[in-house]
């Protein structure tokens, strides 16, 4: 990896950071941060979208039931995307492995828990780092220096980001991936402990469904349905779009008995005795 494409993945890392001065929660942590966002541009910035997209998959799906309620946050995407994904392509391209198969979806996904723990890290950083700002901005208005406000609110956070979100991101893009380069040139997955670790983080994005499905079941019941849905992707080769159309379907027709059994409740029983 070039210098140039390091720089601009850190440039990256910063827009794609949660915090204030960038692009927001919003457009940052909830749209760019995440890795199947992510990859296109980091796939735009290393010459190959399709590879660094398949890279991407499985860090997207292990993070899929990511949320920070209450303003919780267990953990920051940003080194897991434009950290991750730049190390693990380069590594599953060193390797010769192919970007689609399972060693290359295991590897992503062992580095993406690895550099997960990097995220966590430069978001309370950048946060305690911003008190300073904070601090000197109250000092500030003590004095009636009411100019302060948006300085302290908008241009010092970013030096904030440069120093932990760009810095870091562009120098371990850089020399990392160097090291990564070199490591798997002459690592084969042969060895018992690659294996061990390729066939862990094969098991990582499943986690993530398990997260995702915690969140939005309300009852045991309602696990048919994804049973079923897996069942015919596997059966028919269905691609996301056909499973969402055929999802739609059975979306719809639920609504609609609902909606009917609801009408024939005890108002409807009422409205047709008025009538």
């Amino acid at each position: 990896m070039s210098l140039i494409q390091a720089i601009l993945i850190g440039l990256l890392s910063c827009c794609g950071a949660s915090t204030i001065a960038c692009l927001g929660t919003t457009v940052g942590n909830y749209t760019l941060n995440r890795p199947l966002v992510a990859s296109l541009f980091v796939g735009l910035i290393m010459g190959d979208v399709s590879g660094v997209i398949q890279i991407g998959i499985p860090m997207q799906v292990m993070w899929i039931a990511l949320v920070t309620p209450g303003g919780t946050v267990a953990s920051d995407l940003r080194a897991v995307s434009f950290v991750g994904i730049p190390l693990a392509y380069v590594g599953a391209k060193a390797a010769g492995l192919d970007f689609g198969g399972e060693e290359a979806y295991g590897l992503s996904s062992s580095i993406s828990a690895m550099t997960g723990v990097i995220g966590i890290t430069l978001f309370y950083g950048t946060a305690m780092f911003n008190l300073i700002w904070q601090h000197y901005g109250w000092a500030q208005l003590d004095k009636g220096n009411l100019e302060v406000v948006g300085k302290v609110d908008t241009l010092f956070p970013l030096v904030s980001h440069f120093v932990l979100s760009f810095l870091p991101c562009t120098l371990l893009c850089y020399y990392g991936s160097g090291a990564v380069e070199q490591l798997f040139q002459n690592l084969t997955t042969d060895i018992w402990y690659v294996k061990a670790i390729l066939t862990v983080g094969a098991v990582l994005p499943a986690v993530g469904i398990a997260i995702l499905l915690k969140s939005v079941i309300d009852k045991t019941s309602d696990l048919v349905y994804f049973l079923f849905g897996f069942t015919l992707a596997a059966s028919m080769e269905l691609t996301l779009i056909g499973a969402t159309c055929i999802g739609a379907v059975f979306a719809l027709i639920k609504y609609e008995m609902a909606m009917a059994k609801l009408g024939s409740g005890p108002a409807a029983a009422d409205d047709e005795e008025d009538i």
